[in-house]
């Protein structure tokens, strides 16, 4: 499906390029756009994975680590090369870690920062220049309802998707002007595999934390494959949402995600209310 010089595009369909499609979100979202026609960008470190994809039409298969500026590059420019441009650019590779704050492992939760905070950066500024050029395009960064709400053994993995939430915000402010959309994906619980393979956890246990982040880390490997959330169902709502014509910067996704993340707002209200008198009168007085 390479372009010729001159040939039009205009008229295509969006192209997708997607991140982390070996299994769950991504892979059922490239599956997805697939069956409806969508020229898809499917990309994984290990091609293999998703090699029963190449043959479908107007799919592309290329190997890509997040972590590896060569190869995010190489897929680029193969992409570009392929449709002629990225429309929709889906951020959704990362990991997981379990581990209580204290009980964590450097390497490990700077491992996880490279690949879903830095990861998803370099994918940003990779695309952001074609998308520029053509005044339209749409950037898809997978969060989490732990990028809003934390909870105990995820907090370095709450961290990051704090990140991705405060970047991805000021990003939408930057690009919107240029034609450009950013959204946000907040998923709760999905039979995704991510707690069964996608996540390390500490070597390191501390026994005060048994009934806290312990009880978390334990419930959290026994409903693997258990969740309520549907990823196939959850590829056909980001579709949904991209083809609004008013699309949101946070799409919650699961009914855990949405009564969770209301449920923080009441209390972020609540307390913002109680302390409000202390909270104004920090300011320096104004002259009467």
């Amino acid at each position: 499906m390479k372009k010729t010089e001159g040939e039009s595009i205009q008229n295509e369909k969006p192209v997708w390029f997607i991140t982390g499609c070996s299994t769950g979100f991504g892979r059922e979202l490239a599956m997805h756009l697939l069956e409806r026609g969508y020229n898809t960008v499917v990309t994984a470190r290990n091609p293999d994975d998703v090699s029963d994809l190449a043959g479908v039409k107007n799919a592309l298969v290329l190997k890509l680590d997040v972590t590896d500026q060569g190869q995010i590059d190489k897929a680029i420019k193969t992409a570009e090369e392929t449709f002629g441009r990225i429309d929709v650019l889906v951020n959704n590779a990362g990991i997981g870690y379990f581990s209580a704050v204290e009980e964590s492992e450097e390497d490990q939760v700077r491992r996880m920062f490279e690949i879903n905070v830095f990861g998803l950066s370099r994918m940003i500024h990779a695309v952001l220049p074609g998308m520029r050029n053509l005044r339209k395009g749409f950037i898809i960064n997978f969060s989490s309802i732990g990028g809003l709400c934390s909870f105990p053994a995820l907090g370095y993995y709450n961290a990051t998707k704090f990140a991705v939430e405060g970047l991805s915000e000021a990003l939408w402010q930057e690009v919107e002007p240029l034609g450009i959309n950013v959204m946000l994906v907040e998923p709760s619980g999905f039979r995704t595999d991510w707690a069964g393979r996608s996540a390390n956890e500490s070597k390191r246990h501390i026994n005060d934390y048994a009934t806290t982040s312990g009880a978390v880390r334990r419930q959290l490997r026994a409903i693997s494959g258990k969740q309520s959330g549907d990823p196939v169902r959850a590829a056909h709502a980001i579709l949904q949402a991209v083809e609004s014509p008013n699309p949101p910067h946070h799409l919650l996704l699961g009914n855990d995600a949405y009564e969770q993340a209301t449920a923080k707002l009441e209390v972020l209200r609540r307390e913002f209310s109680a302390w409000e008198a202390v909270s104004r009168g920090a300011d320096f007085q104004k002259a009467q």
